[in-house]
């Protein structure tokens, strides 16, 4: 039995900590949401109303007086809760800086020093778990397997088993991953097409948790990230623990040489997703019908070594 170490409980306080405040925060918005629909108020002209713009705007907003002062007591609770998320963040940028498993997973698009310290915290020591599939049962992105007799397993949704923060951070991040283009992407494109949307972006999200489970038994990063991308990353959590803005200088790296950088970067990532979609190509048309991209229930359909031959093979498709 694995005891928490000290390190991982204070990791899983603060991230504790910053959801329960994230989430007072968005209530105490929806409550400024609902004054403006019940006053018929329209949309605002402002992507992020609760921004310099937005604020402006509501200042200027003919209200009954119980509304106003609703909204001017929602803003200054926003006003609070932002600040104590800050503060919270400067303690999480810390114990991300001093940790190599976070920033390790920092290399993988989508995972931004937030979503690597909800995972190390939920996660712990990855000795513990064996394997990958594991891990992602204990994240509860696993399948649930219903099986009666002899007959054709049947799949439904996820068991959501374990700590729901770590899958919400994760299902984020598969949101933000498929986004630039990446075999991640290219394996999100596939599953769509054949499932839907919603189902896809889990797959995602079960793809990355054994994503992380691999780099961190092996201690390698991510093989391919874009270091210009991951730097910015990083920068975040350097600034939030205190760190001094950096000026323009003659030291400093030119815009131009930078942003090529950046775009060769671009190019290999889109590479490596040819080369993805290319692989998959390949494998279907050697062997359509085995393998992990079979449908369910059809992925070995002869007599299994340890098990007695199904009775009967599947059903072929209607389409």
């Amino acid at each position: 039995m694995w005891i928490t170490d000290e390190r991982t409980r204070v990791l899983r306080r603060l991230t504790s900590r910053r959801a329960q405040l994230v989430r007072q925060r968005t209530r105490v918005k929806n409550e400024v949401s609902a004054v403006l629909v019940r006053n018929l108020k329209g949309r605002p002209p402002a992507s992020d109303v609760f921004g310099k713009r937005g604020r402006r705007w509501l200042a200027e907003l003919e209200l009954p007086a119980d509304e106003r002062d609703t909204v001017a007591a929602c803003l200054r609770q926003i006003d609070f809760l932002d600040a104590e998320i800050a503060g919270v963040d400067q303690h999480l940028a810390k114990h991300a800086l001093a940790s190599a498993e976070i920033k390790r997973l920092m290399t993988i698009p989508g995972v931004d020093v937030t979503t690597a310290a909800t995972l190390i915290a939920a996660i712990g020591d990855i000795r513990r778990f064996g394997s990958a599939k594991r891990l992602v049962g204990y994240l509860g992105l696993d399948a649930r397997v219903r099986q009666s007799g002899v007959s054709a397993p049947r799949h439904g949704h996820i068991s959501k088993q374990g700590t729901s923060a770590a899958r919400h951070v994760l299902v984020q991040a598969a949101w933000a991953a498929v986004k630039t283009p990446e075999p991640l992407r290219a394996f999100y494109q596939r599953i769509k097409a054949r499932r839907g949307a919603q189902i896809a972006i889990v797959a995602v999200a079960r793809k990355l948790a054994m994503l992380c489970w691999q780099l961190l038994t092996r201690e390698q990063d991510y093989a391919y990230q874009r270091p210009t991308l991951v730097a910015r990353k990083l920068r975040t959590p350097q600034l939030r623990a205190g760190a001094v803005q950096s000026s323009s200088s003659s030291t400093a790296r030119p815009a131009s040489t930078a942003k090529q950088r950046a775009v060769q970067e671009r190019q290999l990532a889109e590479h490596a997703e040819v080369a993805y979609r290319r692989l998959i190509a390949d494998w279907k048309a050697s062997n359509p019908n085995n393998g992990a991209g079979a449908a369910p229930g059809r992925a070995s359909q002869g007599p299994s070594s340890d098990h007695a031959a199904r009775q009967a093979p599947a059903p072929e498709p209607a389409l």
